[in-house]
């Protein structure tokens, strides 16, 4: 699939390359990832989040995903569909300055921590002084799917996701 066909397949939010939006995405990520195990997740890992979530069929399908069912389920709905499960890849690529760009504006504004040394990023939890703007409901829909996302990656190995998910590094 061309890339110009897959930027029409994103969604408005990721049209704008919004990175607050990626920032609050990660941060989200990194808290259900964290609330699996404690542990914080691997760098690479959140370079996957955001092709996830701004292309609308794959978060609808997220969406519809019970947190229970796992990763395997929801890469089973896409596997449905192969061209959308294939297509993850080439959004990652395509997306991975935004994500970049969107660690740094999480990290500066105190949402995670990266450290350098393990390659891990930490999600701060919401402090009672820490207010979050009101979001418009597609933007609130991205929450749980961040979350999700992020306790289905912590039940598995980095390697185990990129196999189901059929991406490369």
């Amino acid at each position: 699939m061309s890339e110009v066909v897959q930027l029409r397949r994103l969604s408005e939010a990721a049209l704008v390359q919004n990175e607050a939006l990626g920032a609050y995405a990660l941060w989200k990520f990194g808290l259900g990832y964290q609330d699996r195990d404690g542990l914080a997740a691997t760098l690479p890992l959140a370079f996957l989040v955001l092709p996830l979530i701004l292309h609308s069929p794959t978060l609808a399908t997220v969406l519809s995903t019970h947190k229970a069912s796992g990763l395997h389920l929801f890469a089973g709905k896409l596997g449905d569909k192969r061209e959308d499960l294939i297509a993850i890849h080439s959004r990652a690529i395509a997306l991975r300055r935004l994500t970049l760009d969107s660690l740094v504006s999480a990290e500066r504004a105190g949402l995670i921590r990266i450290d350098p040394m393990t390659a891990t990023i930490w999600s701060n939890g919401p402090y009672d002084d820490l207010r979050i703007p009101v979001l418009r409901e597609r933007i609130r829909r991205l929450e749980p799917a961040c979350e999700r996302i992020g306790y289905w990656f912590a039940g598995l190995t980095d390697q185990q996701v990129v196999h189901t998910l059929k991406v490369g590094y």
